[in-house]
């Protein structure tokens, strides 16, 4: 039995871990005016931010579609494999996840396993390195399934938008609290709930709001004092502000592994730019 492991581009993954785990990564569609664009493939984030500052019309996006689907497992099938483990977007945020399943019904080339991150980026990120690992190492794909959930259930998501009007209008934010990041200077701190997006706070500053998000982790720590932990910190085009709270959290939890990503446009469509967010979970390369 050989298994494949393949996910979409809001996993944010770099290159060397795209290499290092054998992943197979399917763009999702980004739509500036009147063009389409692969991202990562076709579009800069450069690019992408450009537009959203100058442009009136609002980006859009469109999710992976079963044609790519489709064509992504058939190569995996004549490159040997029969198995696939298919990790992606939340279904809480896009319907994707329905539309494979259905699809995978009449799939008879490979025995598919479609698995909702119930997340996006470094925690959808993490998902798929621990999928491709276990892989690697010939780890059956039942038992890979139940280490992803367990994986899953583990992981704490906490993120600070510079406001909500992007989440807002793409009808992305569940308990339609907009209201809060109207006042001044408010930076609305959300989290995925069922792999939702709902606003749970709000800080005055982003220094504010890594507070709360290192008062969570320590929290975090003190009822899992047996587990190693790893920290993701995630930015959308506020880099030195990433460099920052990377250097923080090493700091408050110096016996985590601290890692970084990106949001790309697909996600940024959603949050806009500036936005700050955190992934802390069970460390699946250092498993005790």
């Amino acid at each position: 039995m050989k298994t494949a492991v393949v996910t979409d581009t809001a996993s944010y993954l770099t290159p060397e871990q795209i290499k290092k785990y054998n992943i197979t990564v399917l763009p999702i569609t980004v739509i500036l005016g009147n063009k389409q664009y692969k991202e990562t493939e076709e579009l800069t984030d450069q690019e992408f931010f450009d537009y959203l500052r100058n442009e009136k019309e609002l980006p859009t996006t469109s999710q992976v579609s079963m044609g790519q689907i489709q064509e992504a497992y058939d190569r995996l099938v004549d490159e040997g494999y029969d198995t696939i483990i298919s990790i992606h977007l939340s279904l809480g945020i896009t319907s994707f996840m329905d539309n494979l399943r259905m699809f995978v019904k009449s799939y008879d080339k490979a025995k598919v396993y479609p698995f909702d991150s119930m997340a996006a980026s470094g925690a959808e990120a993490d998902l798929v390195m621990m999928a491709g690992l276990l892989a690697q190492q010939g780890v059956e794909p039942t038992e890979i399934i139940k280490r992803l959930e367990n994986l899953r259930d583990s992981t704490h998501i906490l993120f600070a938008v510079d406001d909500l009007k992007h989440l807002s209008r793409t009808g992305r934010l569940s308990n339609h609290s907009a209201i809060i990041g109207s006042l001044l200077n408010v930076k609305p701190l959300l989290t995925f709930k069922d792999g939702k997006i709902y606003a749970i706070a709000k800080e005055r500053t982003m220094h504010r709001a890594y507070r709360m998000i290192a008062t969570e982790i320590k929290k975090y720590t003190e009822e899992h004092p047996d587990w190693n932990l790893h920290i993701t910190v995630v930015d959308s085009n506020n880099r030195e502000m990433l460099d920052k709270w990377s250097n923080d959290f090493q700091k408050d939890f110096p016996k985590a592994r601290i890692s970084k990503s990106h949001l790309g446009p697909a996600i940024s469509v959603h949050t806009g730019e500036k936005t700050m967010g955190v992934v802390w979970d069970k460390d699946f390369e250092n498993e005790n």
